[in-house]
């Protein structure tokens, strides 16, 4: 098996400022999501790890942790964008597979990189692969924060939404069993996939729930799903979260 990490990095950040840069423990915190992703490449050397940056600033971090880096440009509207010109500048072909790691996950499991991409190799109907973990808590549940998803038997993806889904009709006030299902925010897509999506015009759903997966289900695209047995480590959003993973590597 042989596929990219893509890691996208950008400097701009509402909530939290120079987010990519950020020190954990004496490295800038997009360092230490490649360097978490790495062991996946194995002994064989056929999964490439690169961060997709913004800004020459990230690219000069990532050089001097010995990360491989490129310069994408500072407009893109979306991060698909950026990583259809990061396949680009790397040459990467239609029939490749690509792993969207997000810049902003120092703690994410390896082995739920290697599972998506394992996924998109054994199921070729479908043009993305991402992941979900059974949601055990009903505030979770009802959270418009965290994104459910509702899968068919094959596995792959029928609805993604912001709100409590499936529906229990009849214990409406209680978790569904079986368990509902929280999408996890990494994604697997096929190179050539990866080249259209950004093309394709927006969904309606995809506008009301600002779900930008959703547009590739409206046009007719398959995406499968690996149901994880844990749910992933903390990703950075804001100081707190910071501090937090600052804490967990000790420094």
């Amino acid at each position: 098996m042989s596929f990219t990490v893509l890691i996208p990095a950008r400097l701009a950040s509402t909530r939290l400022p120079n987010k990519p840069l950020a020190d954990i423990g004496g490295a800038p915190m997009v360092v230490r999501v490649a360097q978490r992703v790495m062991p996946v490449v194995g002994a064989s050397g056929r999964i490439r790890v690169v961060v997709a940056a913004d800004s020459p600033e990230i690219i000069t971090a990532c050089q001097a942790h010995g990360v491989e880096a490129v310069l994408t440009r500072t407009d893109h509207p979306s991060g698909s964008d950026r990583l259809a010109e990061a396949c680009q500048l790397l040459g990467l072909a239609d029939d490749e597979i690509v792993v969207n790691v997000q810049g902003d996950e120092p703690l994410i499991e390896p082995s739920l990189v290697n599972a998506v991409a394992q996924l998109l190799i054994q199921r070729p109907e479908a043009s993305m692969s991402t992941a979900a973990h059974a949601i055990g808590d009903l505030a979770e549940f009802t959270n418009p924060n965290v994104v459910k998803v509702v899968l068919d038997a094959r596995g792959l993806a029928l609805y993604f939404s912001r709100a409590p889904i499936p529906h229990w009709r009849d214990q409406p006030s209680a978790l569904p069993s079986p368990a509902p299902l929280r999408h996890i925010g990494i994604y697997g897509y096929r190179v050539g996939f990866l080249r259209t999506f950004p093309t394709l015009a927006q969904a309606p759903g995809e506008i009301t729930e600002a779900l930008e997966q959703l547009r590739a289900m409206w046009h007719g695209y398959r995406i499968a799903v690996h149901v994880s047995a844990h749910a992933p480590g903390p990703g950075v959003d804001t100081p707190e979260d910071l501090e937090r993973v600052r804490r967990l590597f000790g420094s």
